[in-house]
């Protein structure tokens, strides 16, 4: 029977969210950090499935692993994985389905909990701390800038308009037709979008053109009680000029839920700056996205078994 191997399973749940009685299948729910130590944890299994970034498979890897035969990631995209290496290996790479409005909702509880310092309140109220130490921030009235205005942009533009917010989005190639049509005002460029925004949601695909776009400068653009929030790619931020845009206050604060090396290590800036509110990348970790991730992660295996592959990407 073929060996199957499900890695970054971090709760412990795919063996037991589909059928894998095809394979003989496990899952790994520690995260291998160098490729050494991931080539002698699957070296012999001839089916692997990834979950989105969380492991990066470059040509190295490709090289390095002769009995690879399918390797399957939870999406149809996966910018880490190199599928021309996985092309000259003989290697089929497939995806799966993927819901887009478990990021969407994220953003608004990373949104809501900035806005009302939801984290520094609660911890005070269960340490029996001070009562009552911060303002809010109203949200009706305010400005939301939209950083790409895509699938998961136009949802979180929809619930900014229920909250009585005034919409603002940018990117490349957006264009006034679909802001029109969306309901929101098109910024005539980045820095103008950052410097009337009261926050700042940004919802790109990493790209080469994308990487690094907000940089100091834009940062600078950003009003000092303005908050920055990312739930894409942490990438599209210049990494350490938000640290320091966050640590001299220059803006009030950011919700991060993506970062460039994950998990976090411990200590990490993100970790410990009282202005960041940050979650371990949780996104797309819903009970409909997983189901849909590892069932069909199943199914492209006893398909690709029978020599019809599903959702094939290479």
């Amino acid at each position: 029977m073929p060996r199957c191997v499900i890695l970054d399973d971090y709760q412990n749940v795919a063996l037991t969210l589909a059928d894998w009685t095809a394979v003989e299948a496990r899952s790994i729910q520690e995260h291998i950090d160098s490729i050494d130590d991931l080539v002698t944890a699957i070296a012999d299994d001839e089916i692997v499935v990834i979950m989105r970034e969380r492991t990066p498979f470059p040509a190295e890897v490709f090289a390095r692993l002769p009995k690879l035969r399918l390797l399957i990631t939870s999406g149809m995209r996966n910018a880490s994985v190199d599928l021309d290496a996985a092309r000259a290996h003989g290697v089929t790479v497939c995806g799966t389905g993927s819901f887009s409005t478990p990021p969407a909702e994220l953003t608004w509880a990373l949104i809501l909990g900035l806005a009302r310092h939801l984290v520094p309140e609660s911890a005070a109220m269960r340490a029996d701390g001070p009562w009552l130490t911060t303002v809010g921030t109203d949200l009706h009235g305010a400005t939301l800038g939209l950083v790409g205005l895509g699938k998961i942009g136009s949802q979180v533009a929809k619930v900014a308009q229920a909250f009585g917010m005034d919409v603002v989005a940018w990117s490349e190639n957006l264009t006034r037709a679909r802001a029109d049509e969306a309901g929101v005002r098109l910024a005539p460029s980045l820095e103008a979008l950052l410097s009337e925004s009261a926050f700042v949601s940004i919802h790109l695909v990493l790209s080469e053109r994308t990487r690094g776009l907000i940089g100091a400068k834009d940062l600078a653009a950003m009003r000092s009680n303005a908050y920055l929030v990312n739930t894409s790619r942490a990438a599209i931020v210049d990494q350490p000029a938000l640290i320091h845009a966050l640590e001299s206050r220059a803006i009030a604060g950011a919700g991060l839920d993506v970062f460039d090396i994950e998990p976090l290590h411990a200590g990490h800036a993100f970790r410990v700056l009282p202005n960041v509110l940050a979650t371990p990348h949780l996104g797309y970790v819903t009970m409909a996205n997983y189901r849909t991730y590892f069932r069909e992660a199943a199914e492209n295996v006893t398909a690709f078994l029978f020599g019809t592959p599903l959702r094939v990407l290479t």
